[in-house]
């Protein structure tokens, strides 16, 4: 399984682009300090799935049952709401397929 947004991928002067990975246990970038996926991340994974969005949404499917465990033990009273933890890590790959 592919590793999220680690790809080299290169800014337009060459420069390699910092990869915006997750901070765990907080689900927190290490970039920009966002709510992972940041928007950054986001256009980083679809780059790097742009041929397999099965495999994209199986990945980030694996990612939100490991946040889930993580951020309701940080955060029991009041734990984020699945809602919310599905529209952060799963509802953008629909709207970025245009979808929804």
């Amino acid at each position: 399984m592919s590793t999220s947004s680690r790809s080299p991928v290169h800014d337009r002067q060459g420069r390699a682009v910092r990869p915006h990975t997750a901070m765990r246990p907080l689900w927190l970038c290490r970039v920009c300090a966002a709510p992972w996926p940041c928007q950054p991340a986001r256009l980083l994974l679809l780059m790097e799935y742009r041929r397999d969005r099965v495999g994209l949404s199986v990945y980030l499917a694996g990612q939100l049952f490991e946040a889930t465990g993580d951020l309701v033990r940080l955060n029991p009273n009041p734990a984020p709401t699945p809602q919310e933890l599905f529209e952060r890590f799963m509802a953008w790959t629909a709207e970025a397929r245009g979808v929804v």
